[in-house]
């Protein structure tokens, strides 16, 4: 028994600072709260929210660009009316183009095999 113990504790005495600088490895890269690990994952996790923000700026920009074209002219908010809502004018017609599958189609598909 006691053999053994001299054997580890021989080990342990000859690679002292190799274990300590693992260990300390260890911890600091890999299980501590501010780990290397954690620190690359919010680095990550702050690229992908930058880019968010970049493109809620642009939208804001162009919502914030149209506002004012609303504001300033007439011509802009027929326009508007025109191709969001599907307004029109008395004296003319409005053909709305879909690119929906036709439902009836699509029920003879799928019980004709």
């Amino acid at each position: 028994m006691s053999s053994r113990f001299g054997v580890i504790w021989s080990f342990l005495s000859h690679y002292k600072y190799l274990i300590v600088i693992v260990l300390g490895v260890a911890i600091v890269g890999f299980l501590d709260e501010n780990s290397f690990m954690k620190r690359v994952q919010y680095e990550l996790q702050i690229d992908a929210l930058q880019d968010e923000i970049d493109k809620y700026n642009a939208q804001n920009e162009a919502t914030t660009k149209l506002l004012k074209g609303l504001k300033n002219d007439r011509k802009s908010i027929e326009k508007i009316a025109r191709e969001h809502y599907f307004m029109k004018a008395d004296d003319e017609d409005v053909y709305v183009l879909s690119t929906d599958e036709d439902p009836v189609e699509t029920s003879k598909n799928e019980t004709t095999e």
